[in-house]
């Protein structure tokens, strides 16, 4: 009797390994199909008819959010790439968007938060393509053409406000954009 005992907290300690064991199968396989259906399904995104073609050769990339982390670049573009630190000046941050600022000519100093620090990478066609499936150009975002601090021309992802969620401001307070109508 003793040994039945001593034998069954072993056995529900064996148990319950097995269940955190497949637990964790669990949400390793429900990851594993998110990534996949974000990124590389043929169903979650199809790049819009009237963009124009990617063009080859490297283009730069200015990147300010998540990007900025070599794993997510890793997940989104099969490589975390060159990185090289960054700046945008005239722009702020304002949530998932940034804005450029619209100051009077009075201002001799420019305001605080009128640079956004981030990294500028040098990506191919298909990495831009990856990126842009990433972004959902044409849905949520766009990409346009912009100057760094340091003359380097390079893409950036803008928040497109018809795409916006119901509420979500898109504009900062003294930017060109506005925040979405109610």
């Amino acid at each position: 009797m003793s040994s039945r005992i001593l034998a069954k907290p072993e056995s529900r300690l064996k148990r319950g390994v097995k269940r955190c064991i497949m637990l964790a199968g669990i949400v390793l396989l429900a990851v594993a199909t998110w990534l996949w259906f974000t990124m590389l399904s043929p169903w979650h995104y199809q790049r819009p008819p009237a963009l124009a073609p990617i063009a080859d050769g490297p283009h730069q990339v200015f990147v300010y959010g998540t990007l900025r982390y070599a794993l997510v670049r890793y997940l989104v573009m099969g490589t975390s790439g060159s990185p090289a630190a960054a700046t945008l000046g005239g722009y702020r941050r304002c949530g998932l968007n940034i804005a450029p600022i619209k100051e009077p000519v009075a201002i001799t100093q420019p305001p605080p938060d009128s640079e956004i620090n981030g990294l500028v990478l040098e990506v191919s066609a298909v990495e831009l393509a990856r990126l842009d499936r990433y972004e959902r150009l044409g849905v949520r975002y766009t990409r346009r053409r912009i100057t760094l601090q340091d003359d380097t021309r390079a893409w950036v992802y803008r928040r497109l406000a018809s795409k916006a969620p119901a509420g979500e401001a898109i504009g900062c307070p003294g930017s060109d954009t506005i925040d979405r109508p109610d």
